[in-house]
């Protein structure tokens, strides 16, 4: 039986729990999300991403509080968002090929929900114009901007600003912003980071001045993840996209420490086994939790201290242990991950806590490629 003096992340009825599963503190979530809208001088400058908690439950948590724009990463997201009534929704991906179809197939089944996607290719924006032209449809895109992630986007300059001019007037897609991740700005000290931060956005700042000199609209501009939340959430007329504030992490937790959000995501695990009197085996293993870290840096376990991770692979995380431990097989390890949104991606649903119980599950629906459409 817990008791008062217990910590906030053990369970009561862990008993009643399989491992290893993901676990969710609703109160935590609520009170992240009232962190984020505290950060910022308006709501409606928030286009958080969804790409962290795939859930339709943390979405409404997050439409309930004021939010009203959304941004994703896939169809299936785009189609989470729209089903729980979202009214804006970012597809922050140059869609090809199949994904066109499927996009426009969205867009006609929720009329509700204005889509946006991007572009960052002549090619692939003539073609994604044709497309919805030919189905009687009009989408507005944002142009991405590569300022240094190195992984989409067209670089600012004449070009970028020429592909924007092509489409003001488009036929099945028309310009109305840009879009920019600096993921790559994630110095460790914060007024470094500010600093990158404000040297790579100043590109993007030179590209909005460009297009209002040629008597565009003023351009929409959607930045940053969440590192660089705190440095974009203090400018005007930006909206800001960070995903993981909802659930936090150990990395962002060591990184961001200027950002208040609460660990509200945990994995529960058990050792199953205690090969020799310095190791333990945790069923933890690469389905389990997100891997691409080194192996240091994949899990902390909140009431395990001092275990050196000496070996994982699909069901097992194995770790050397001092003499004179106490461990014990069937022992509940609390895990904070390193890197919380490719290990919801693992789990097909989250275990709710509230009061050290498990009180129900959030499914995270779109972890599934496809839902419907």
């Amino acid at each position: 039986m817990a008791s008062s003096n217990h910590e906030w992340y053990e369970l009561r009825n862990a008993d009643q729990l399989d491992s290893p599963a993901l676990i969710l503190f609703p109160n935590r979530v609520k009170e992240n999300i009232r962190m984020l809208i505290s950060m910022i001088d308006d709501v409606q400058r928030l286009r958080p991403h969804v790409k962290t908690n795939k859930s339709s439950e943390a979405c409404k948590l997050m439409m309930d509080a004021g939010i009203s724009k959304f941004k994703c990463a896939t169809i299936s997201e785009a189609e989470m968002l729209a089903s729980c009534g979202a009214t804006d929704v970012l597809l922050a991906y140059q869609p090809v090929g199949p994904k066109l179809k499927r996009f426009a197939e969205l867009i006609r089944t929720f009329t509700g929900t204005i889509f946006s996607c991007l572009i960052d290719h002549p090619h692939a924006a003539a073609q994604m114009d044709f497309f919805f032209s030919s189905n009687n449809l009009r989408i507005p895109v944002y142009i991405d901007l590569n300022t240094g992630m190195n992984r989409t986007g067209i670089a600012p300059g004449l070009e970028c600003i020429q592909l924007y001019a092509d489409y003001v007037d488009g036929g099945g897609i028309f310009t109305v912003g840009l879009h920019v991740y600096d993921g790559h700005v994630r110095n460790i000290d914060f007024e470094r980071r500010k600093q990158e931060c404000d040297e790579t956005f100043a590109a993007v700042i030179k590209m909005r001045e460009a297009l209002i000199e040629k008597m565009f609209p003023e351009p929409i501009i959607v930045a940053g993840g969440t590192p660089t939340f705190s440095i974009h959430c203090k400018r005007k007329d930006i909206e800001c996209s960070p995903g993981t504030f909802i659930y936090w992490d150990k990395g962002y937790q060591d990184l961001c420490k200027e950002q208040p959000f609460l660990p509200a995501a945990l994995v529960i695990s058990r050792i199953i086994s205690i090969p020799d009197k310095n190791k333990i085996c945790i069923d933890l293993g690469h389905k389990s939790i997100a891997s691409e870290g080194e192996l240091s840096r994949r899990v902390h376990f909140l009431n395990a201290g001092g275990l050196q991770f000496i070996g994982h692979s699909e069901e097992h995380l194995v770790a050397q242990i001092p003499d004179g431990h106490a461990f014990q097989t069937g022992d509940l390890l609390y895990g904070l991950p390193f890197h919380i949104c490719p290990t919801v991606a693992l789990y097909e649903r989250a275990y709710t806590i509230e009061n050290g119980t498990v009180t129900g599950e959030w499914k995270n629906v779109a972890r599934d490629r496809k839902i419907s459409l």
